[in-house]
Order: structure tokens, then C-alpha cells, then sequence
């Protein structure tokens, strides 16, 4: 490996687990709201059908294709419609309930703190999120991440999304680096992966799933610890 000064991450889905905090939230909820009531007879089934349209839509809002509300507003419509429920069977403070509980939960990727211990001691390390300026906030500061990453930049805030080269070059000059010296480690494709290669900073695919790695993306692992052994 090249020699690096500065590591910029991703959280969601990187560090910070968000299908298994997604789905411990959405099992409290179906107790909460008693779903199955109205016709929701399996949480098992409600969850992973609301995870294949929350990636679907994420994955278009990484692309600017739809906004912060389009996105909230249709995950849960979504889910229950292909459900066989109307929208409108929904509970009215379901959306709201789900975003103020899931990003206090504190599941990380196995050795989560470990690693960036470890990295800390010999680099600086960055977060860069295509996540939501509130909730981001409270899941770094409720498992303790803050203490890693000297800066956060949250696309909310900064007006575009990975993998617009404007967020990555807004990271490297807050860092005061360049992006030859700059290394980005992420689990999407298109906003981390392709989008600080197409950037020119380098990039490591994380692939927890053992998904197929595309033949444009170089480097992979599977577990954090992994970069302990790398860098």
C-alpha cells in the first residue's frame, strides 16, 4: 500500500451497522403499533421488504434522484403497498417514530472500535456521510465514534452528495491534504467506491456481504480488522 496521511470513512452500512440497528428498531415498532392488526402478520417479512426499498431509494438519493423527504416519505408507502396494505393504514407518526429511534441504536461492524484505534495511532481519519445531519450526529456521539474523526462532513450540510467529486474535494481541503495522500473506505459502489476513484483519491470496497466485486474496483475486504493488516 502507498503511504497515506488521512483515511475519510463511511458510516452507514461501513461502521455503523444499519440493517441490524434498522431491524431491531422496526421489530420494537411492530410491537409498538401493533401491525399486526392491520394486517401485517410477519415483522420478519415486513422488515426485509421495507430494507429492499429503503437500499433501492437510498441508492437514488446518492444519485440526487430524489430528495431527503421523497426518500422518507416513500419507504414506508412502499412496503406496505407491496404488502398488499394501503398507505394510508399506515400510523401517521411511524416515519418520525422510526427516524428518532434507529440512530440511537449502537450496532457496529465487528471490531469497529478496535480498528479504528489502531488506524487513529498512524493516520488521520475522516468521516464523510451521505447520511442526515441529526441523526449522524447521534449515532456518532451514542457509540462513541466521535472521539475517532477529526472532521464529519455530512452531505446535508455541504449541499451535495457522494459521489459528486465536490464533496470529496471539500473533505480533503478541510483536511488540508491532497487526494493522492487521502484513501476513502465504503460499502456502496457508486457514492464511495466510484465516486473517489472517478475523484482521483484512492478507495477500498466494503464488501461484508461478499457481494461480486466489479472488475473497476481494486481493492475489498470483508471485515474491518481486515485494514489492520493493510495499513
Amino acid at each position: 500500500m502507498k503511504k497515506y496521511t488521512h483515511i475519510f470513512f463511511d458510516l452507514d452500512h461501513t461502521i455503523w451497522d444499519f440493517d441490524k440497528n434498522a431491524e431491531e428498531t422496526l421489530h420494537e415498532l411492530y410491537g409498538t403499533y401493533n401491525l399486526k392488526d392491520i394486517g401485517l402478520h410477519s415483522a420478519d417479512l415486513f422488515i426485509e421488504t421495507y430494507t429492499r426499498h429503503n437500499h433501492r431509494l437510498w441508492a437514488q438519493y446518492h444519485l440526487g434522484e430524489i430528495t431527503k423527504d421523497e426518500l422518507r416519505d416513500a419507504r414506508f408507502k412502499s412496503t406496505f403497498t407491496e404488502l398488499g396494505l394501503h398507505p394510508d393504514l399506515m400510523p401517521a407518526d411511524f416515519e418520525d417514530a422510526y427516524v428518532n429511534l434507529c440512530p440511537t441504536k449502537t450496532n457496529l461492524f465487528p471490531h469497529a472500535h478496535e480498528t479504528l484505534a489502531y488506524l487513529q495511532s498512524k493516520y488521520t481519519l475522516h468521516l464523510i456521510s451521505n447520511g442526515f445531519k441529526d441523526s449522524t450526529n447521534l449515532k456518532v456521539n451514542g457509540t462513541d465514534l466521535v472521539k475517532y474523526f477529526q472532521n464529519i462532513i455530512i452531505s446535508e450540510v455541504v449541499g451535495v452528495n457522494k459521489p459528486d467529486p465536490l464533496i470529496f474535494q471539500h473533505a480533503i481541503d478541510l483536511a488540508g491534504t491532497t487526494k493522492e495522500e487521502s484513501l476513502m473506505i465504503g460499502d456502496s459502489i457508486e457514492a464511495d467506491i466510484r465516486g473517489a476513484l472517478g475523484f482521483g483519491m484512492d478507495a477500498i470496497y466494503f464488501n461484508p456481504m461478499g457481494l461480486e466485486k466489479p472488475a473497476d474496483v481494486p481493492l475489498q475486504i470483508t471485515h474491518l480488522k481486515e485494514l489492520t493488516l493493510m495499513l
